[in-house]
């Protein structure tokens, strides 16, 4: 099997925090196993420290190391060079979302009508997937993504699930939030504000019925939105509008901004598709994603665990 080649700076973010941790919690547990009784002295006015708390620390970090080990066996299996670096922890303190400069409608702040965006503020060196609309439904990808332990949101068109709301359905359950992308994929200011709300209210009450929940976060198709748009989304209940910073295919990426690089706190966008539309497959394009991603020192975030 081909070994995995790491970069130094990729083994130097990801390696150092898991030897870091392992380290520290060795010593702690060396610590506390001292002495035949199973007991080491307390600091004054401490109980003693019993062994099962020792044994409890060399468990986990015997789950860390195990965690790194299957990440590199499916780094190797899925043909990635690099390992994917493993995110933060959720910040304790939730960024505050504002409407991009630019992407305001008239009435934004009045309103209070939902934030569009494109990028989270915040200092962690990490990057969020999204994937859009939900036409191909290839099983390869979810494997993937359990097995990598990589992190993404889905963004559903009613009309493309209903052939399969299983597919979708395994995705949950492995921890993906289903998000709203409009019953038909029609192009929202196009669209009266009732038939703008009849898409977007229509959507939450289908994926509340399938799966249980409706989203907070709503994408208008092709990235399109107006005033009704917005008006719509908060009034089914939408709270937040992400929109792309970058799309990433199987064979290219595309950006927004000028320079064509990653910022902390990009959005990504993807889609559900494959080689009848794509020069190549879903795995192939996260491939490509997760090569990039991490070459440049990037680990792959959750979306929701930011707002």
């Amino acid at each position: 099997m081909r070994a995995v080649v790491q970069n130094d700076k990729s083994r130097a973010s990801g390696g150092v925090r898991i030897g870091l941790a392992l380290l520290t919690l060795a010593a702690i547990a060396s610590g506390c196993a001292q002495g035949d009784s199973g007991r080491i002295p307390p600091a004054g006015g401490q109980q003693p420290l019993d062994a099962p708390p020792a044994r409890a620390l060399d468990s986990y970090a015997s789950k860390l190391r195990a965690a790194h080990a299957a990440r590199i066996v499916a780094a190797q299996r899925w043909g990635l060079r690099r390992v994917p670096l493993a995110a933060p922890p959720a910040p304790a303190k939730k960024p505050r979302i504002r409407t991009r400069e630019g992407f305001e409608v008239k009435g934004h702040r009045r309103r209070n009508l939902p934030p569009v965006f494109t990028t989270v503020p915040t200092r962690d060196k990490v990057v969020f997937l999204t994937v859009d609309d939900g036409a191909e439904k290839d099983p390869a990808f979810l494997r993937m993504m359990s097995e990598l332990k990589i992190p993404y949101s889905a963004f559903l068109s009613g009309y493309l699930i209903k052939d399969d709301y299983r597919y979708f359905e395994k995705m949950q359950d492995a921890g993906v939030v289903l998000n709203n992308h409009t019953l038909r994929h029609r192009y929202m200011p196009g669209l009266s504000y009732r038939a703008q709300k009849r898409e977007i209210c229509g959507m939450q009450r289908l994926i509340e019925k399938r799966y249980g929940k409706r989203p907070a976060l709503f994408r208008p198709p092709f990235g399109s939105y107006d005033r009704a748009t917005l008006r719509a989304a908060k009034a089914c209940g939408i709270e937040y509008v992400p929109l792309w910073n970058q799309e990433v295919f199987a064979d290219r990426w595309e950006y927004r901004e000028w320079d064509r690089r990653l910022h902390p706190g990009d959005i990504v966008l993807t889609h559900f598709r494959g080689r009848g539309q794509w020069q190549g497959t879903m795995p192939d394009m996260i491939r490509r994603f997760l090569s990039k991603v991490t070459a440049e020192g990037y680990a792959v975030g959750r979306l929701e665990d930011y707002l």
